[in-house]
């Protein structure tokens, strides 16, 4: 895969990262408070070493169900300590007070009308440890940090959105080509997801290079790289966002709300600035809005692949909340805590903040 471009231009900082159990720490944020009442049990539970899919095939297993029974609203990495909440229909819950297993701590019950689905999520609280951390690099981070609070960060999917290789785009992108037949829906399913976020995300580099001209250099030096008029490239500059809104961009309230399309930039960009709205990308496929204008100039490509399935539009910026950090100067371990919406990645967080390209451990 292509090495994305990173917004902020410090260079890179030479920390170790590495996703455990140990290290890395979620906390699921669910989207409303659980009635206390209702047909459903909640469980939040504490795992380590073990995807979402794996426990809950254990609690399956434990209470002679299938799998289907039980709700979720996000999958949770194996190579983490994970908090989460899941349903289940009381009838199907027996001897909960008995359940034991070394990875797997139950935490708390409740009950709640409605069973828990997909999306039912408002974020994530994460924690993570970066080792190897010498005085001088806990000052740059700082510094990163402070643009990170104040502009927000990309948001790029990760690479666990691609499989261990990080090739399974490769075959979504053969299989809407007709090259490839893929039987199991869930694997087909996979693959085509993997292959609409690795074309996000090459947009989305693609944007933040223009931005990044934009910003750096003189209008009359960039006007025929880019194509557009001086006019239109001394009003972009203006933009006191490092990632500039372009007229006909899809725009959405944050951290939800409706997508509209940005008629006035300047008005639209200052309340990018402000963090009350988002530019959006496309997710290629059927039934979704296209930018228009100059924004489109950058997407046409994405929106001419055919593909019988359903597009979407995904926030190309988000702002991480309530970023704390703690120096351990004898350990040289510099902990991280920060809170980021539901369907954006930690590890980009830490990619962008160390400029560090991130591949699984595995």
């Amino acid at each position: 895969m292509k090495i994305k471009q990173f917004i902020y231009p410090h260079s890179s900082i030479d920390v170790l990262f590495k996703q455990s159990k140990d290290n890395f720490v979620v906390n699921e944020v669910p989207l409303y408070e659980f009635s206390g009442d209702g047909e459903h049990l909640i469980i939040q539970f504490r795992k380590k070493d073990l995807t979402t899919w794996v426990a809950l095939e254990i609690f399956a297993k434990y209470f002679s169900c299938n799998v289907r029974e039980f709700g979720y609203a996000g999958l949770k990495d194996k190579s983490a300590m994970t908090v989460q909440y899941i349903s289940i229909n009381k009838k199907l819950v027996s001897n909960l007070e008995n359940f034991k297993h070394d990875n797997i701590k139950i935490l708390s019950t409740t009950y709640h009308k409605n069973k828990i689905k997909i999306g039912h999520l408002k974020g994530n609280n994460f924690f993570i440890r970066l080792k190897r951390v010498l005085p001088q690099d806990e000052l740059k981070i700082s510094q990163v940090l402070a643009q990170i609070e104040r502009f927000g960060i990309p948001n790029y999917f990760g690479y666990q959105r691609f499989g261990i290789l990080g090739d399974n785009y490769k075959k979504g992108e053969e299989i809407i080509q007709g090259k490839l037949k893929e039987r199991n829906k869930k694997l087909k399913k996979l693959y085509i997801n993997a292959y609409q976020s690795y074309l996000f995300n090459e947009w989305l580099s693609k944007r933040i290079e223009i931005s990044k001209l934009i910003t750096e250099f003189k209008p009359s030096e960039v006007t025929q790289m880019l194509e557009l008029s001086q006019d239109i490239l001394k009003g972009l500059k203006k933009q006191m966002h490092p990632f500039k809104i372009l007229q006909g961009e899809l725009m959405s309230h944050y951290p939800f709300g409706k997508i509209f399309y940005a008629e006035d930039v300047d008005g639209e960009a200052n309340l990018f600035y402000e963090k009350q709205k988002v530019p959006t990308g496309l997710l290629l496929g059927e039934k979704t809005m296209l930018s228009k204008d100059l924004a489109f100039k950058y997407e046409k490509d994405l929106s001419e692949i055919t593909a019988n399935i359903n597009g979407a539009r995904r926030f190309a910026w988000i702002f991480p909340q309530d970023i704390k950090s703690t120096f351990k100067e004898d350990k040289k371990h510099l902990e991280l805590e920060f809170y980021l919406p539901k369907g954006s990645y930690a590890t980009e967080f830490i990619a962008e903040l160390l400029h560090q390209n991130l591949h699984s451990n595995s």
